[in-house]
């Protein structure tokens, strides 16, 4: 009984499974100290992608993708003259594995068009840098910005650089033949760190950070002294950043969706105990 039970659950996806390659290109970016607005394509950058999808159903699907983009931000766009002053920028490569559920709200195997919905797990790495007064790339994790990791500063931890995100978001779909779907994307990503960007709190003492990590750590905490008639450094525990929300990023383009094998067809009786035909798509 148990065995008939199984194949009875089992079956009714089977006949929709099929295996599809992924291919993502579009843009990225992010959402965070040095970025004003929620959602925007100022400062976006290249991002593409590749996995696999299989699907249950006509509706509901599992997927993983490898995902690869860049996200930046200078606080030279800012609206707000206090950000500018402040004269921070950074950049940083994301590499990205999920694994997500989709949902289509409508059978692409009757209909060519439908919205869908996606959410999942991901684990990504990144390592935010910028480019000093002389052009060089220096990555500010190890130069401490904030205190991280200095005993003067007991509760800043230093940040890992491979963390856990939580995927989200949605789009459209357009069937373009039996193998080939389209479809248009924004995926969000939520954080559980402040230092995407390198930037969350306050600053700390100038001094403490001089001879902790050297005059490049001051130099790529607090930039304004770079700009004509800029401020001298702030002192200790002057706002840099907001702790109370954290960093985001972002990615939006095309996907296309390319079938590996044909699903076998399931045939509905109806009332009569006649075998319809596959309904019609239209």
């Amino acid at each position: 009984m148990k065995k008939i039970l199984l194949v009875g659950l089992v079956f009714p996806l089977m006949t929709h499974a099929q295996w599809n390659v992924n291919l993502f290109g579009g843009f990225s970016n992010y959402f965070g100290d040095l970025q004003e607005k929620a959602y925007t394509t100022q400062q976006s950058n290249g991002a593409f992608g590749a996995g696999l999808q299989y699907d249950l159903s006509g509706h509901l699907s599992v997927l993983s993708n490898f995902t690869h983009g860049r996200v930046s931000a200078a606080d030279g766009y800012a609206a707000r003259a206090i950000l500018r002053s402040r004269n921070l920028n950074f950049e940083t490569v994301i590499n990205e594995v999920n694994l997500l559920a989709e949902y289509n709200i409508l059978d692409l195997q009757t209909h060519k068009l439908t919205p869908y919905l996606f959410a999942g797990v991901a684990v990504y790495h990144f390592n935010p840098y910028a480019y000093d007064t002389l052009g060089r790339k220096t990555f500010l994790r190890p130069l401490s910005t904030e205190g991280e990791g200095l005993s003067q500063y007991p509760g800043r931890k230093p940040y890992a650089l491979t963390q856990l995100a939580i995927p989200f978001g949605g789009g459209i779909k357009f069937r373009i033949s039996d193998k080939v779907t389209l479809a248009y994307e924004i995926g969000l990503r939520k954080l559980f760190t402040d230092y995407l960007d390198d930037v969350s709190s306050t600053y700390v003492d100038q001094a403490t950070l001089l001879a902790a990590k050297g005059p490049e750590a001051v130099e790529m905490a607090y930039r304004g002294g770079e700009l004509k008639d800029g401020a001298p450094y702030p002192a200790d525990q002057t706002v840099r950043g907001n702790p109370k929300h954290k960093d985001w990023y972002y990615m939006s383009g095309l996907r296309v969706t390319i079938a590996l094998n044909t699903p076998k067809i399931s045939l509905r009786r109806n009332r009569n105990g006649i075998i319809d035909c596959p309904k019609k798509v239209y």
